[in-house]
This record gives C-alpha cells, structure tokens and sequence, in this order.
C-alpha cells in the first residue's frame, strides 16, 4: 500500500518522525478505526485522526447538531444545526483528508448492534458521555479482543486512559466497577464544561490511538491519566486487571 505525491506531502510531518515513519504512516492509513459519538470528545479526536490519514473512521451517533453543541464540537458548523452529527462530521472528514473513508452508524449503540458494529474495526474510541454506553462499548471491545481508548470529561477535568485485556491490562469495569450513584456524576449540560477540555483531551485519544497504529511509545496500557485544567496539572496512576471482573476476569473466561 503505497503513497501518492499528495500523500508524501501531506503526511511528510510523520515520515519524518522516528517512532513514525513509513512504515507507521503505512500502519495508519491501512487501520479501521471506530469512534463512539461525534459530540465533544469525538470532535477532536475525529479530526486529528482524518488528519494523521487513518484509512478507515466509523462513527457512532444517532444525535443532531444542536447550538449548544457548538461551544466545543468543533466538528460541527453554525448552518448545520438540525443535521444528523454524522453527516455534519462525514463532511468535515471530506474537507480535510479526502483519502480517509468514513463509514457512518446513524444508530445508537445498544446490546443487538455493538458487537456488529465493533467487529469491523481494528480498535475503539469511546467518546459516549453517558456509562451505559461506556460499560456496553468496553464490553464489546472486551469480547472482539479491541483496544479501547478511552475518554471523559466534566467541568474542567478529564480521563485517558487505554483498554486492552487482550495484551494483558485491565478493562474499563476493572477500574469502574459500578455505575455512581445518582447525582454524583452530573452530566455536562447540568454541571458545565469548558469547551476546550474537550479538544484537549479528545486530541489525547487520537495520540493514543496513533501511538497504537504505529506501535511508536507507550501507550496508556495499565495506566489513567487525570487532568485537571483548572489546576494547569496532570498525573497519571496504574490500574490492574481485576481476576474477578465479568468482562475480562476469570470467570469471564469460563
């Protein structure tokens, strides 16, 4: 699979890094890559993804541009509210890397679809704002042997982190093993959002997800990382696989 003279410039940036090259671009345009919701997180990430020349983006959404949604999905334009997230984001796409296929889901995940949709990609970015979508997404990521890269945000802080129980690190049930109770975790259009946490931590899923392409560093295996914008401060903690989670413990293997 090689690169056209369009390519080669387009992509000339990455070549050139070390831990990319050709062989990694080669990597990147071949890969499928599934990004669950074109909202917030799903912006970003969408974007550097077509941009880095990903060969493949699926995208999951079954929801409408609205006004609101304009503060922080910068995938979205004021003359597209009312038009399906996966159009407007199909056509940004289109604006920006015409090499990239977009295969678009105008569906909600739910438990008859996910494993469908999920089989036809080489990983998953989960950018759902909602834990009934998390645990369904991790789970279908769990059983297709996927990664999973991970996101959420609230106010002025966010979550990275990588999924992986197939190369050994724990899975999102691992670490968040129950949903929060009512009222803990409020949803952003009651507790707020600074619109460009969203860009920050939805470009941290596309660095990720490149970094697992291209097999270049080390990725979030194993390890969340916090970020919090207020404070201007990172860190990143290690988090273990679980021997009695249902997903990917030992009794899930029977």
């Amino acid at each position: 699979m090689g690169f056209d003279r369009d390519e080669l410039e387009r992509y000339a940036r990455h070549i050139v890094l070390h831990e990319i090259g050709g062989p990694g671009q080669q990597r990147i345009k071949a890969a499928k890559v599934l990004v669950i919701g074109a909202g917030g997180l799903g912006s970003p990430a969408i974007l550097y993804l077509a941009a880095a020349g990903v060969g493949r983006i699926g995208i999951v959404d079954d929801d409408e541009v609205s006004l609101s949604n304009l503060q922080r999905q910068v995938l979205h334009h004021t003359d597209e509210v009312g038009e399906p997230k996966v159009a407007s984001a199909a056509r940004a796409v289109a604006r920006l890397n015409p090499h990239v296929e977009v295969v678009t889901h105008d569906a909600r995940l739910t438990p008859e679809n996910a494993d469908g949709i999920v089989a036809g990609y080489d990983m998953v970015l989960d950018g759902s704002d909602n834990f009934d979508t998390r645990y369904l997404v991790n789970r279908a990521a769990a059983r297709a042997a996927k990664p999973l890269v991970f996101a959420a945000i609230g106010r002025w802080e966010g979550q990275v982190a990588v999924f992986d129980p197939a190369a050994g690190g724990p899975c999102y049930e691992c670490i968040f093993p129950e949903r929060p109770a009512p009222g803990l975790v409020p949803a952003c259009a009651e507790a707020g959002v600074l619109g460009a946490m969203a860009g920050v931590v939805g470009a941290m899923q596309a660095v990720e997800a490149v970094k697992l392409i291209a097999q270049a560093g080390e990725p979030l295996r194993g390890r969340l990382m916090l970020y919090d914008a207020l404070g201007a401060e990172a860190r990143v903690i290690r988090v273990k696989p679980r021997a009695d989670c249902p997903v990917c413990g030992d009794a899930s293997r029977g």
